[in-house]
């Protein structure tokens, strides 16, 4: 349970102008309110800098100690503390943890709340105008000076894509670079967030809402947040993918089959399939690995490929019990009576998007009909060309 009335909410994200004009108004317009931010850039020193900010300028600042030689480890062992301290001290109605440029939310958001504090919301800030230039650099995060460890492997891409999808609120900076692919592009990468224009006020008939500053960023703040929700959002079980669109360029393919994919066919395909959109996510089916629902991830130009365990369907009667109930309510909406939960549903989200290319290589990649026929004691006996790619 929260310790205290402090409320505490996370922006983050790549683009750091943008996160700082959100965390700047919401300091301006929330009274009481003060931010907390720690510095990895001078990791390689050895040492992180924390400073917490009010909306007149620095209150404190102080370093804390790598942890592990991880910058973000540290960043965990001295947030909760910190904010456990503002909440005691009880002058604080809200803390704004922002994060630094290459720190995932999601991360972030479970230490808060499992400190017992009141994590009332988690915000993304992004300048639309710099969406398509993240999601297609795939360098390394450490070849231009983000990375958060020394064994940091991550790329640009899919940092800014897993800031973009977790967060339930974007805060959209006014840009005159933007247009309307830029925009459209926005929408379909993350359509269920709430979009929330930074300098943007929060109105009910031309006048601001009763009890508020007059902010719309301020009522994103406060809005409530579910780190369990937020976490079964992700899972690729469960993910609530992207629908069809089609807008202003821009187009997202949903693409749902019933039969797996031939190993060796879709290990070939892989480098057209990933450069084919800006983003593509979703689950997949391998004909040699009956059994395994494959989280499909990629931006960037770049694929990564996980197992994220077995698909209901393989698991006995009595193993159901111990799945979450969201996994189990997200398998039976999709339900097949012969193959049960098994599936390909990748969604693939580009500006000009190759729709009918991509539908034709994906669909090349099945099982035929004479090896589809053969049966999963036939499919198990294929080459199994994703062992390297799944450490095997």
């Amino acid at each position: 349970m929260p310790t205290s009335h402090l409320c505490v909410v996370i922006v983050g994200g790549l683009h750091a102008d943008a996160r700082q004009a959100a965390v700047a108004r919401l300091l301006a317009d929330v009274p009481g309110s003060v931010a907390l931010h720690h510095d990895l850039a001078t990791a390689a020193a050895g040492t992180v800098v924390r400073t917490i900010r009010d909306a007149t300028g620095i209150v404190s600042a102080g370093e804390t100690p790598l942890v592990n030689d991880c910058a973000c480890c540290a960043l965990r062992e001295d947030l909760v503390p910190e904010l456990r301290r503002l909440a005691a001290a009880g002058l604080t109605r809200l803390a704004v943890v922002e994060l630094w440029d290459s720190v995932e939310p999601k991360a972030m958001a479970e230490v808060v709340a499992a400190g017992g504090l009141r994590l009332t919301s988690v915000i993304t800030a992004v300048d639309p105008a710099l969406l398509l230039p993240c999601l297609a650099n795939g360098d390394d995060l450490a070849e231009v000076g983000l990375a958060a460890a020394a064994t940091d492997r991550r790329t640009v891409a899919d940092t800014f894509a897993r800031q973009l999808e977790y967060a339930p609120v974007l805060a959209v900076a006014s840009s005159e670079q933007a247009d309307d692919e830029d925009r459209a592009l926005l929408a379909q990468l993350h359509p269920t967030a709430r979009q929330v224009p930074i300098d943007a006020l929060d109105v009910t008939d031309g006048e601001p809402r009763s009890g508020r500053t007059g902010s719309a960023l301020v009522d994103a703040a406060f809005a409530g947040f579910d780190v369990e929700a937020a976490a079964a959002a992700q899972h690729p079980a469960c993910a609530l993918l992207p629908a069809e669109a089609d807008e202003a360029g821009v187009g997202t393919l949903v693409w749902h089959r019933r039969r797996p994919f031939h190993p060796e066919r879709l290990y070939a395909a892989l480098e057209d399939l990933t450069c084919a959109a800006a983003r593509s996510r979703g689950r997949f089916w391998l004909a040699d690995r009956p059994d395994t629902l494959l989280h499909w991830d990629a931006a960037g130009g770049a694929l990564c490929v996980e197992s994220a365990g077995p698909w209901l369907a393989s698991l006995p009667d009595a193993a159901w019990d111990m799945v979450p109930p969201v996994r189990r309510a997200a398998a039976a909406l999709d339900w097949h009576p012969e193959h049960g939960d098994c599936c390909q549903h990748l969604v693939f989200t580009s500006p000009g998007l190759d729709r009918e290319g991509l539908e034709l290589l994906l669909q090349s990649c099945l099982l035929t009909d004479a090896e589809y026929a053969a049966g999963p004691a036939a499919w198990k006996r294929l080459p199994p060309a994703f062992d390297s790619l799944l450490e095997v």
